[in-house]
Order: structure tokens, then C-alpha cells, then sequence
């Protein structure tokens, strides 16, 4: 009997063939969705989920295909035997009929047998295969599963979800959540690593980029240092291409060479090509007339108005000592250097005013920043240094080493003397002769060098100086209400810019009929009767309303100077010289001496006085250069109308006269002698040749009622002894010695002023009568 049992035990499953157990399970896997379900379940992701059902979908339809194919041909057999390998189906050959069982017969399956409750089993199953295929696809296209990542954002997932149950939310929300926070960390530090990569990327470039614009401008340079072709000449050790030495002496005025003070410079006079004197521009203060020099164009037209002066269009005032004043913007025209620059030539430019400014954005090879105390050895040492560079001879000179072929150089020592002495007192003759042996030096190098003939030398001054007074000074305030007035220009003449400009006609009437009663000073509108021969009428920068004060005048205002209260107590006006005047005075004359191969003219040769918008154009064809557009007329070479004799040489000028205070009569039996005429020299020289000078020319004043300060209470007796400072020894003072001096005469000045006012100034008349 245990042959039925083993007849039930082969019907069990678990005793099926191979092909029997693969039919039973294929069978059991089409008949229930619980494999999807339990990947589902477990999925962590929509992309794991996306990628799951595909493959379902896909298996799914690759059997339907094969079960349609199947019917078509007619074949028989359960539908369930081709589930077990689908892939097989389409390489291998499908066996419908499988056995099943025992030895005594085979058991057919086939599609027919599967009955109608499998046919509507298999309908919902394909309905819900259509409707997952179209879920998936509406969310494929957003992207991304929204259900599941609104689930997950709301803290998990929810029964009856279809990405999973809710027996698994405990567990995967908070791993969903790491990952949601893990993925946006992610993104927020490939965002942070873009924008680290885009900047340093962009510093980069831009590092780049500034290396190819200084590669470019560096290349420009080269370009404009490649020196043409030019004449050259050999002084036995080098080879000079065309070369010229400009010297400015800030103040220098003309008769100053009449003072027998200065050998080395009336020797080069007598050596080149000079006329008697060179007009200054107007006004005739340093930072215009040095602009005008190196552009050759009136003030009015390079821009420089004035030491001092408002730009309305700007809303900025020039002030020629501010770091401001080098700003690009307030300089016209182009510098000598520029144009040198431009054209091939090598400049060194040592303080000349504008210098610094980077006018058109061109710098000379070779520039000095402005230093006031530097000595003047310094100076000579300075030029000669930049003459002793190698040429463009020497194929081994760097380019930035070259010797320059222009060389300019300022002065400024006679100037700042002139304003704190006055331009007749012993202090500024020192100077003078000081710069003097500047020059001396300078053109003794030259012939230590056998460059006499070959380097072109120009010597110009800026203008003159003019001695002032107290008795010569005007109290703006007296004539002219200021609450008026919203800018002044251009010390020490005065433009004025009212705050109404309703008012210009008026403040115009007003100092108009002041000036005809007042011989100190007159009074233009700029845009109606300023002086043709000014220029100084066509810029902006210039203001409407113009004081310009007489040659030795001064206007001031009571917070700089009480005029008032300084003829009360003989308060000394200072600065004690000034410029600024009409440019054609006879104290405001300049100098232009030249010498060397671009002036092949007779030594001694002297031409017509010129203005100073000469010098542009003789500088730039003594280095062979062209001239930008500018104002001046003259070119080389120059010429000579005869030589320089005692017979051309222009009367010397005298100072302004001082204006008459009334003062106490003196006593009769005191009366003060009739001043002598001053000759037209004031200079005697003495036995020892020791240049001499009047007590009333060394004084810093100019009024002949004034004792000089050094002889304020000096025994008349003991005037011999009395060491009273000379030329020679002047010039080896120190800088420290030269204050003390300054400061002991200020104090005798106070002191005399004291004494006048206590003795009503008899003192005074009686010291003077007993000299």
C-alpha cells in the first residue's frame, strides 16, 4: 500500500521535476503582485523605484508578447511554462507539451486549461500594469517622484503608499531625511566649490590681463625709446646724440646781472645768444610761466591760471602746493618732455613744476620729485650723473639706463629768498651768487668731460621780484564788501568770483571808482576790457573780476594782515618781495641765455627780447624734435641783431616809491639831508673787492626815511666795527645762522617800531640825521 502513498507524495510539489517546479513557481509569481509590492516596500528612493518598475513593466510586456506569438501559432500548453525563462523563448525552441508525474502517463498542460478565473486575473493585472506604466510615466516627466518626496518631506511615508507601507516609515524617515539633508549639503558645497572655481578663475584672467596691458605699455615704451637716426658727436669717449641742458632760476630777475655777482654767468652770456631780458607770461608767478615754457602757450590756453585758482566746471580749487595740484586734469597742453618722449628722445626732468602731474599719461625716463632744501651741490652733481649714463652707442645699456638727451632742472633758492628778504637785500645777493657757482660747476663738469661743444646749454628765469611796503598794501576789506565775494584767485592779484553773479556789475562799479583815486591797484572784467596783451581772457579758470595790484602793491585781507594796526605799531609787510605783476614791467624782466651747437651764433651775439612762449620751440629744434601746435613763432636758428656793449644794456630799475605817511615834523635843528640819486647800478666794489652796498639797499625795505635793522642802536661812532653782513661771507652761512639773522633783525625792526611810537619818531630822525 505504500505505493498510493508515494503516487501522492510524487504529486506534491516539492517531488515535481525541475520543469514542473519551474511552471508551479512561474505560475505563482504571474498570479500575484507580491514580489512589486515587496520591492516596493523596501525601496529608499524614487530613482530605485523608477528603475524597479521598468524592469517589471518590461518583463511583464516581453510575456504578454510571447503568450500572444504563442496563441497565434496555435501552439497548446500552459502559458506558464513560457514565464519560467522568457529570454530562452526567444533563443531556444519552446517545448509546449511538458511531463509531469509518474511513469504511467504524462499530464498536459495548456493555455485552455487554465479556465476563465486565470483569463480575468490576468485582465487586472494587465490593467494594472497600464495604470503603474502611466503613473511612471507622468512622473518621469517632471523628473521626479512627487508623492514620494511629499511623503518624505512630511516626515515619512504613509499606509497605503505606494512607494511603501507604513511598517517601514519608523525606520527609513529619518534615513530619508539624512539623505534629503545629505543631498542639499551636497549641492550647497558644489555650488560653494562653482563659485570658488568662477572667482579664482576671474583673478586669473584679470592677473592676466594685467599682465599683457603692462607687456603692452612696457612695449610702447621700448617702442618710443628706439632713438632715430641722428647726428652724433664724440667727445674722445662716447658718442652724444643731440643733447640739451634747460636750467630755470625761479625769481631771477634780469638786472640781477648787472650786480657784479655773478662772473660765471655774465662769462656765458659773453660765450652765446642772449637778448637784454625775456618777458614773463601773465600773470608772472612760477606755475603758470614754467608751464608756459615747456608748452610754448599762453596760460589762458594750457589751462595753469595762477598758483592759485577755482575751476568752476570742476568745483575744485588749484593750489599749487597741494598734492592735488598734480592731478593730470588741471594741466594743458604738452610739456617738452612729452613730446621728447613721443618722438624717440630720452628726458630727465629734476622738480620742474608740472613734472609730477603724469601729463598724458607719458613720464619722463628720468624724474625728480620737487625737494626745496635740497643744496644746490646737490643739483650740479645730479645733472652731471645723468650726462655720464651710457648712450644709445653702448649695445650692452639697458634701455631704462640710457643717458637722456634732455635734461631739465628748477632752481627755486633765488625765489624763496626774493620773498623772504626782498630782492635788494644782502641775504638774496648771497644767493644769487650761490646759484651763480651752481652754474660754474655745471659747466665745469661740461669741460671735464669735453662737452663744452657739444651739450646745448639754456639758462631762463620765470620773472622778476619787486620790493613791497607796508605803506604800499591794501586793505580789501576797505573797498569791497566780502560777504559777496565767494572765491579769490590767484594771490597775490585777486580774482573775484561773486556768490551772485547779479552782482558782478556792481562789485565791478565799486572797485572801479575806488581805483581812480587809488594809484595802488586796477580793476578788469574778463570778459570786457582785460588787457589784449594779458591773454588772460580766454578760459573759464579765469574769474570774472580782476584787482591786479601795481608793481610792489599788495592787496590783502585783515585775517592775513591788519594794515591798520601795522602802521601803528611799524609792523613790517611780508613777504618782503613779490611777483605777479604786469608781465612788461621793467622788475618783472626774465633771462634767456643759450650756448652750444644748435646756436652756432658769434659769443656775445645779443636778438630782440622775446616772451618766454619762445622757449618751447627753440628746446624742441636744439634736439631735433617737432614742435606740437603752441603760441610761439621764433625757431632756429636765432637771429642776432649785434653784440651785447655797455651802451645796450637797459637802465636799471628802480623799486617802487613808497607812498608818503604823514608823520611828526622833525625838530629844526635836525632837519633830515636830501637823499642822494641812486645811481643806475647799485653796486660799488670796494678796495678789497668786496662788494659794497648802501644801508638803505641792504635793507629789505625800500623806504630811505627807514634805518636798516642792523643799525638800530649802533653807536655812529662804532659803525666801523661793526660786522655788517657782505656777499662773501653770506654765502657760507648756514641754514641755521641765516634764521638767527632773520629772527635778531625781526626783533630790532619791533624794536625801532617801539621806540617811534614812544619818541613820535623824533629817535629815529635824529639817528638818521647823525650817518
Amino acid at each position: 500500500m505504500a505505493h498510493p502513498s508515494r503516487d501522492v507524495s510524487l504529486l506534491s510539489p516539492t517531488h515535481y521535476d525541475d520543469d514542473a517546479s519551474s511552471i508551479h513557481s512561474e505560475r505563482s509569481d504571474q498570479d500575484t503582485d507580491s514580489e512589486d509590492d515587496e520591492v516596493l516596500m523596501g525601496a529608499r528612493t524614487s530613482a530605485d523605484i523608477r528603475a524597479h518598475d521598468r524592469n517589471v513593466l518590461l518583463e511583464e510586456e516581453e510575456r504578454d508578447r510571447l503568450l500572444e506569438e504563442s496563441r497565434g501559432r496555435g501552439r497548446r500548453g500552459s502559458a506558464l511554462a513560457n514565464v519560467a525563462a522568457p529570454l530562452k523563448k526567444l533563443f531556444a525552441k519552446s517545448t509546449t507539451d511538458l511531463s509531469i508525474g509518474s511513469g504511467s502517463g504524462s499530464v498536459e498542460l495548456g493555455t485552455e486549461g487554465m479556465g476563465s478565473g486565470i483569463r480575468e486575473k490576468r485582465k487586472r493585472r494587465r490593467d494594472r500594469r497600464r495604470q503603474r506604466k502611466e503613473r511612471l510615466v507622468s512622473e518621469a516627466s517632471i523628473g521626479e517622484d512627487g508623492h514620494l518626496m511629499y511623503e518624505m518631506e512630511e516626515g515619512g511615508m504613509k499606509d497605503g503608499s505606494s512607494t511603501g507601507s507604513s511598517s517601514e516609515t519608523e525606520g527609513s524617515d529619518e534615513l530619508d531625511r539624512r539623505g534629503l539633508k545629505g543631498l542639499h549639503d551636497d549641492k550647497a558645497a558644489r555650488r560653494r566649490r562653482w563659485r570658488r572655481w568662477c572667482f579664482i578663475h576671474v583673478l586669473i584672467a584679470v592677473g592676466f590681463s594685467i599682465l599683457v596691458l603692462l607687456s603692452w605699455k612696457l612695449s610702447l615704451n621700448r617702442k618710443r625709446v628706439a632713438i632715430k637716426q641722428q647726428t652724433m658727436m664724440s667727445n674722445g669717449t662716447a658718442l652724444f646724440a643731440p643733447t640739451t641742458i634747460l636750467i630755470s632760476l625761479d625769481g631771477f630777475r634780469a638786472d640781477f646781472l648787472n650786480r657784479g655777482i655773478t662772473p660765471r654767468l655774465n662769462a656765458f652770456i659773453a660765450e652765446g645768444v642772449s637778448p637784454v631780458y625775456m618777458l614773463p607770461s601773465f600773470p608772472s608767478v612760477t606755475f603758470p610761466n614754467h608751464h608756459t615754457i615747456s608748452t610754448g602757450l599762453y596760460p589762458e590756453s594750457h589751462g595753469v591760471v595762477g598758483n592759485t585758482f577755482w575751476d568752476e566746471e570742476l568745483q575744485e580749487e588749484f593750489f599749487y602746493t597741494h598734492p592735488n595740484s598734480m592731478d593730470p586734469k588741471w594741466w594743458g597742453g604738452e610739456p617738452i618732455w612729452v613730446t621728447a618722449e613721443t618722438q624717440g628722445i630720452r628726458s630727465a626732468i629734476h622738480m620742474w613744476p608740472g613734472s609730477e602731474a603724469h601729463i598724458m599719461g607719458v613720464e619722463p625716463a628720468f624724474i625728480d620729485s620737487y625737494n626745496g632744501k635740497e643744496p644746490l651741490p646737490n643739483k650740479v652733481t645730479r645733472i652731471l650723473e645723468l650726462l655720464d649714463k651710457p648712450g644709445q652707442e653702448n649695445k650692452l645699456a639697458e634701455v631704462g639706463d640710457m643717458r637722456p638727451q634732455l635734461i631739465a632742472a628748477y632752481v627755486p633758492n633765488v625765489d624763496t629768498d626774493g620773498h623772504k628778504y626782498g630782492p635788494n637785500s644782502t641775504e638774496i645777493r648771497a644767493t644769487i651768487a650761490g646759484v651763480d657757482a651752481l652754474l660754474d660747476g655745471v659747466f665745469k663738469g661740461l669741460e671735464e668731460r669735453n662737452l663744452t661743444q657739444i651739450v646745448n646749454v639754456v639758462v631762463v628765469s620765470d620773472h622778476g621780484m619787486a620790493t613791497t611796503d607796508t605803506s604800499r598794501v591794501i586793505q580789501l576789506e576797505d573797498i569791497l564788501d566780502t560777504n559777496l565775494i565767494e572765491h579769490m584767485d590767484g594771490w597775490p592779484l585777486f580774482g573775484l568770483r561773486p556768490k551772485n553773479p547779479a552782482d558782478l556789475q556792481s562789485l565791478y562799479d565799486t572797485l572801479a571808482a575806488e581805483a581812480a583815486v587809488n594809484p595802488g591797484f586796477e580793476v578788469y572784467l574778463r570778459d570786457k576790457n582785460m588787457p589784449e596783451r594779458y591773454h588772460f581772457s580766454k578760459n573759464e579758470r579765469i574769474a570774472p573780476l580782476w584787482m591786479i595790484p601795481k608793481t610792489g602793491w599788495a592787496i590783502v585781507t585783515k585775517k592775513d594782515f591788519d594794515v591798520a594796526d601795522a602802521k601803528a605799531k611799524g609792523t613790517i609787510y611780508h613777504p618782503r618781495g613779490l611777483h605777479g605783476y604786469d608781465h612788461e614791467h621793467p622788475l618783472m624782466r626774465a633771462i634767456f641765455v643759450a650756448r652750444g651747437p644748435a646756436f652756432p651764433h658769434p659769443p656775445n651775439s645779443r636778438v630782440e627780447p622775446f616772451q618766454n612762449t619762445e622757449v618751447y620751440n627753440i628746446l624742441c629744434d636744439s634736439l631735433g624734435l617737432e614742435p606740437r601746435p603752441n603760441n610761439g613763432t621764433l625757431r632756429l636758428p636765432l637771429q642776432p641783431i649785434g653784440f651785447h656793449t655797455p651802451e645796450t644794456m637797459p637802465e636799471e630799475p628802480s623799486d617802487p616809491v613808497p607812498v608818503s605817511v604823514p608823520t611828526p615834523p622833525s625838530p629844526p635843528s635836525s632837519p633830515l639831508p636830501p637823499s642822494p640819486p641812486s645811481p643806475p647800478s647799485p653796486i660799488s666794489a670796494g678796495v678789497d673787492g668786496v662788494i659794497s652796498i648802501s644801508p638803505i639797499e641792504a635793507s629789505s625795505a625800500a623806504d630811505p626815511n627807514e634805518v636798516p635793522p642792523q643799525m638800530i642802536g649802533v653807536n655812529p661812532t662804532d659803525d666801523a666795527s661793526v660786522d655788517r653782513p657782505v656777499v662773501s661771507d653770506e654765502s657760507s652761512m648756514t641754514e641755521d645762522e641765516k634764521d638767527f639773522w632773520e629772527w635778531f633783525k625781526d626783533k630790532l625792526d619791533k624794536a625801532k617800531g617801539w621806540l617811534a611810537g614812544l619818541t613820535g619818531g623824533k629817535k629815529e630822525g635824529e639817528k638818521e640825521g647823525e650817518k
